[in-house]
């Protein structure tokens, strides 16, 4: 089960209509889009997906979309996270999760536990889950850290936690984990900036926002870095570092809609609080895309 979950991950957005509507028709191009461009998992309803302001209904049809246009043909990951642990196990017994072949779920917000608090939140949920569940560490929105530590006891404890989203940026943090971590327990990058670093120190992949707009290319980087070819790699993650700093200048996903709208893909509409792009930062990825990745 693991190796579902090897190598390029998208975290896909959910593209709005006009009437900021979920456009179903932009998120099945979506789909099509990164499949062809060879990425290995999609991740549904993750914080790219703006998915704290869908509600349930909503929730529900974008997994029903995707999981069409997918066909069977990579994993689907879908997001179950939040910072209610009673309302999350009630979640993940209730929840039609047909076509879906994993849980990623962000560890409990603004509340700030402690370890021994996210250690029991996690724990509950295993247990509640049929289907594997990754971790996600983002210290930068949820106010807390999972250490090492703590993620290597569910690790051990839990069968069904299989790996982590690791997202903290602190590649000293992430190596501890990956030298200490369970054999087949999976440290994923969840950031672009680190994924290939963290790959060549022996990570699984990663789960990309970038990924998702030029999946070809971002792609054939991860292949490059899982098979070793660390020059490749590096001079391919050096080639787009700007366009992530782009991508988060002005908040994600605004960033990564404003490029996927350059590639006819949807709108960069968002929702509040969130704001669209500017016309300066999409036009600035246009150039980018135009002069440093030509017929990428």
């Amino acid at each position: 089960m693991n190796t579902h979950f090897t190598g390029t991950g998208v975290a896909l957005v959910t593209p709005f209509t006009s009437d900021l509507q979920v456009d179903h028709k932009a998120l099945r191009h979506l789909v099509e889009y990164v499949i062809e461009g060879g990425v290995d998992y999609l991740v549904v309803l993750g914080t790219t997906a703006e998915s704290a302001t869908l509600d349930k209904e909503e929730k529900k049809d974008v997994m029903r979309t995707v999981a069409r246009a997918a066909a069977g043909r990579i994993p689907l990951v879908v997001g179950i996270g939040g910072n209610n642990t009673r309302a999350l196990v009630e979640e993940i017994k209730t929840k039609d999760l047909q076509g879906y072949s994993a849980i990623l779920s962000v560890s409990p917000y603004y509340n700030r536990p402690t370890q021994e608090g996210i250690y029991r939140h996690f724990k509950a949920l295993a247990k509640a889950s049929t289907l594997p569940l990754i971790l996600y560490n983002v210290p930068s929105r949820t106010g807390s850290n999972v250490l090492p530590e703590t993620a290597i006891r569910l690790a051990e404890e839990c069968d069904n936690i299989i790996g982590i989203k690791e997202a903290s940026g602190d590649l000293a943090q992430i190596s501890h984990l990956l030298e200490n971590a369970p054999e087949g327990f999976m440290v994923i990058s969840g950031d672009d900036l680190t994924a290939v670093p963290v790959i060549l120190k022996g990570g699984a992949g990663v789960i990309s926002v970038l990924g998702q707009g030029i999946p070809g290319v971002f792609s054939e980087m991860i292949r490059k870095a899982r098979s070793g070819e660390s020059e490749a790699a590096l001079g391919l993650h050096s080639q787009l570092a700007p366009l992530v700093e782009m991508l988060f200048r002005e908040g994600n996903p605004a960033g990564i809609k404003g490029l996927l709208k350059t590639r006819g893909i949807g709108s960069a509409r968002v929702r509040l609080p969130l704001v669209a792009p500017s016309e300066d930062l999409v036009r600035a990825i246009e150039d980018f895309l135009k002069n440093e990745l030509p017929g990428r």
